[in-house]
């Protein structure tokens, strides 16, 4: 299950992805409905792991720092939650063998987590914000 703050984040980066111009904190919140200082700490983490910038100004806010074709939602969860495997025994980023495991390579419940954070990771890495936005932007063109 992801967290409130990883579901936040995704909308943020949604929210960022279709513009054409940098967007404020305070316009993503008003518009996607999050608190305002809990969205700047999102943004602060996605921003300090690179996926966005933020410039300053009168014209300024937060932009993609990469292109939006580069960024997948697993990213985002990734920098948001961690892992994206359910047991850190299954994880490719933090493997850890979990502390009650008789044995790593027979172990029926990892290699079932294994198939699940593939799956999961395959949909997830597959999805990007280029896409998401080409999406939104049939959804509501009115956005920029």
């Amino acid at each position: 299950m992801i967290s409130q703050r990883a579901r936040y984040a995704i909308r943020a980066m949604l929210n960022i992805a279709p513009r054409t111009i940098p967007v404020s904190a305070t316009v993503i919140a008003d518009e996607e409905a999050i608190p305002k200082k809990f969205l700047e700490a999102i943004l602060a983490d996605l921003k300090k792991a690179g996926l966005i910038e933020s410039l300053r100004g009168k014209n300024g806010g937060y932009r993609f720092a990469i292109s939006a074709g580069d960024i997948s939602f697993a990213d985002v969860l990734r920098v948001v939650d961690g892992p994206l495997a359910l047991a850190p025994c299954a994880s490719r980023t933090a493997y850890r063998r979990c502390d009650d495991c008789r044995d790593v390579e027979t172990c029926e419940t990892r290699m079932a987590l294994l198939r699940v954070r593939d799956a999961t990771a395959a949909i997830l890495e597959s999805r990007t914000f280029a896409l998401a936005s080409v999406e939104e932007a049939e959804r509501d063109p009115i956005r920029q």
